[in-house]
């Protein structure tokens, strides 16, 4: 943070930070009314709702924004359903096992009581009470200890995990006269996204990133100018097709056969395969060039052309 404190930025916070652990724990989330709805949704944020907190972070003033999204409360709250489910049958095996080792002292018996604990997070077996039991070996009599508990569940940390459920934080360093609405933080984040997937595109087998190797630094410079120069062509192609398309008020099939206005490039690339150019008798003929398909290419911008031609 220090080293890029003259640039602006928005950042996920990570949930290993103290601070972060505990304003999410901590911050409760008010309701909006009616009319905020509207508007969040208007912005495409619906079933978003924050609250704002400054921290100084690492010396930097920051805005941070703690956001509770509903869809992945939801979601994250029946994974944690699923997390407690086999806790507790991690909890009772344990318990099972423990229930037939035996033991030369209790002091032994609760010191393995106390490891087999430190392997539960959402439960804890307790001590009810160590019974021990007289063993003849050798013509001597030694006492055998045996010690007996109930699992019990912890509360407090399964509730803070429930509070947790659905949130996450943003940061950003625009504070002050560049202070950011907290609508335009979570939007320009969300947005980040477009690039991530975009970049993802390029680590593709199919498009074989892995298979040049170049050591010489300004190699290196140039394999990603040229990728980056690819993305940004991709990406403006699959922008003006779903333009086109949106104002158009049509879709085309998707990969499992529904219609849909958001495409991506690398699916009509896909759609396209089978279109040869046949030549007869001196004659250029286009063969499996559907009504379809003709209709995608002329939405397509003609620098997307050449990239889908080139590849």
């Amino acid at each position: 943070l220090q080293l890029i404190k003259e640039l602006k930025w928005i950042s996920r916070v990570p949930m290993t930070i103290k601070k972060a652990k505990e304003l999410v724990q901590s911050v409760e989330i008010a309701e909006i009314d009616e009319l905020e709805k509207k508007s969040r949704a208007a912005l495409k944020l619906d079933g978003y709702t924050w609250k704002e907190e400054i921290v100084n972070y690492a010396g930097i003033k920051q805005t941070w924004l703690i956001v509770l999204s509903q869809n992945r409360k939801e979601s994250d709250l029946r994974q944690l359903e699923k997390q407690i489910k086999r806790a507790k049958n991690q909890a009772e095996k344990l318990l099972k096992e423990l229930n037939k080792e035996r033991f030369n002292s209790p002091e032994l018996a609760r010191y393995k009581l106390k490891s087999v604990n430190k392997k539960l997070k959402l439960f804890e077996i307790q001590e009810i009470h160590v019974s021990a039991e007289a063993e003849n070996e050798s013509k001597n009599t030694q006492a055998i200890y045996q010690i007996e508990g109930v699992i019990n569940q912890k509360v407090s940390e399964i509730e803070i995990l429930r509070k947790s459920a659905g949130k996450f934080i943003l940061a950003t360093n625009l504070v002050d006269d560049n202070k950011l609405d907290p609508s335009e933080i979570l939007s320009n984040y969300k947005n980040q996204q477009c690039c991530e997937r975009g970049f993802r595109f390029l680590k593709e087998p199919l498009f074989f990133a892995d298979s040049f190797f170049v050591e010489s630094p300004k190699r290196v410079e140039t394999m990603l100018c040229l990728m980056s120069l690819s993305l940004l062509v991709y990406s403006l192609g699959q922008r003006q097709l779903r333009n086109q398309l949106k104002a158009a008020q049509v879709g085309i099939k998707s990969q499992v056969g529904k219609l849909t206005d958001r495409p991506t490039l690398r699916w009509i690339f896909q759609v396209f395969e089978g279109i040869h150019i046949l030549t007869l008798n001196g004659t250029n003929q286009i063969v499996n060039l559907t009504e379809e398909r003709n209709f995608i290419l002329k939405n397509l911008p003609s620098s997307c052309q050449k990239y889908y031609l080139l590849s």
